[in-house]
């Protein structure tokens, strides 16, 4: 027989999977309009006009997928998910309103101007503009990251008996807000969202100089991309750690099941990768003997807690957070190499690829890197997700508590498979469309004259 809890929670995470493709790729979008738009106000180079016009019509697409996506979560708080909606609603509550008031609707409400409002205001009312979509996405991402933190580690809170239940109410608002692992998710998911615009900005430069297409402008863009890419890239290592720190402190269970670390001891092993067998309870790979004890505690001969300290129905699933994590931290480490090298391109000048094979073949992996920050989006979802099972509010509600009695498990599979068919389609859909519109590509107009005060100095090229 089908078990609810879990036809629910595969429910959430496909539409929890899918939404997060579109996010990202606002936060960082947003931030990369800015630099593009500033570009073009401090050269006047037309060739910035046209790059930011380009890649708004892009976001655009990528705004409206993930709104419409987005939607659907919020109502499966109610139907599938109603007595964990009863118990943190309080919660739950305070952030997603601030989202909707303070990042949503200062998104959307300039977002208007951003798309049309290119001849109807001044340059530099529609830079304001563009300040706003990206100010309004990052502000999603700080109350959506609030409100996930607090499941991972409750603060500002009480437990207080409501109509014949325990519910979660807030005592300190800023508490909540700054929980203990907030910050450091928060910085983690934003650069997360920067490679992933930065990549596809570097994917679809990298895709016209291999077709000899807007190469100006794809060299341009490429550079913008670049600089972000390797940014971002080196800063999530040192993020990463950050974050682990809180996990070590706060969610030990989970910190050991991303290393299959089953005995408490000094000299822990770090695997750089393997195979858990859980029967045994050992991990077949290759480790590096006492490393998670200095990452973890900065001494080899510090223990760090197993698996053997938690009850069995305590304990994450750990196959799936051991892989999820070592692959997680695999693509991080692919994405600081294509960095470097789109960087070594930039340095040499190899964007012909003309007569220069290796140059064509290291501009295709660039290509077709766009969807590595996606992937290792997702796997650092599904750490943090899994990781922490089977709580749903760590140490205070179980996953299977907070389930919707009314719903039974026919009615779960349905929608789970009307939404794996909407989604698929959906996909197709915004996949085509962005192919169209990149196939299109920029195209270069006159636009308003910006005096030369604003314009600067320019040298060569506009740069």
């Amino acid at each position: 027989m089908m078990d609810v809890a879990l036809l629910s929670r595969v429910q959430f995470a496909l539409t929890a999977a899918f939404h997060y493709v579109f996010p990202p790729l606002t936060i960082g979008l947003g931030l990369m309009l800015v630099v593009m738009e500033w570009r073009w106000l401090r050269t006047g180079d037309a060739d910035y006009r046209a790059m930011t016009r380009f890649w708004t019509r892009i976001f655009g697409l990528v705004f409206a997928v993930g709104v419409g996506s987005g939607i659907v979560l919020e109502f499966q708080f109610g139907t599938n998910w109603a007595a964990y909606s009863r118990y943190v609603g309080d919660v739950f509550g305070s952030a997603l309103a601030a989202e909707g008031i303070f990042a949503f609707f200062l998104e959307s409400g300039f977002l208007a101007i951003v798309l049309f409002g290119w001849d109807r205001v001044r340059p530099g009312v529609h830079f304001l503009a563009t300040c706003m979509v990206c100010l309004g996405a990052h502000f999603s991402a700080v109350w959506i990251i609030v409100a996930n933190s607090w499941q991972q580690t409750p603060a500002g809170f009480h437990l207080v008996e409501r109509g014949g239940g325990v519910r979660a109410e807030i005592t300190s608002f800023w508490e909540l807000v700054l929980n203990p692992s907030s910050v450091d998710r928060l910085i983690h998911v934003v650069l997360g969202a920067y490679l992933a615009s930065a990549f596809l900005v570097i994917s679809v430069s990298a895709y016209y100089l291999v077709k000899g297409r807007h190469q100006r402008l794809a060299v341009k863009s490429m550079k913008i991309g670049l600089v972000l890419a390797l940014f971002a890239s080196l800063a999530q290592w040192v993020s990463g750690h950050s974050s682990a720190r809180v996990v070590v402190e706060h969610q030990p269970a989970k910190l050991a099941a991303m290393e299959g670390l089953y005995r408490t001891g000094p000299r822990s092993p770090l695997h750089l990768f393997g195979w858990v067998d859980e029967r045994g309870e050992r991990v077949w790979g290759l480790a590096v003997p006492g490393a998670l004890s200095l990452l973890a505690h900065g001494r080899l001969d510090a223990p760090v807690t197993g698996l053997d300290q938690f009850a069995p129905e305590d304990r994450p699933p750990i196959q799936v957070t051991f892989q999820a994590f070592h692959l997680m931290v695999f693509v991080g480490a692919m994405l600081v190499a294509l960095s470097a090298l789109g960087c070594w391109l930039w340095w040499r000048k190899l964007w012909d690829p003309t007569g220069r094979p290796w140059v064509r073949a290291a501009l295709w992996v660039l290509v077709l890197a766009v969807v590595l920050p996606q992937m290792a989006n997702q796997l650092g979802w599904i750490v943090a997700e899994v990781g922490r099972q089977p709580w749903i509010v760590y140490g205070l509600l179980r996953t299977r508590d907070g389930l919707s009695a009314a719903v039974g498990p026919g009615a779960v599979a349905f929608s789970l498979a009307l939404f794996a068919a909407i989604y698929l389609l959906l996909f197709a859909l915004f996949l085509m469309l962005l192919d169209r519109k990149i196939r299109e590509g920029p195209v270069l107009e006159a636009g308003p004259e910006v005096s030369a005060e604003r314009a600067g100095r320019r040298g060569p090229g506009g740069e």
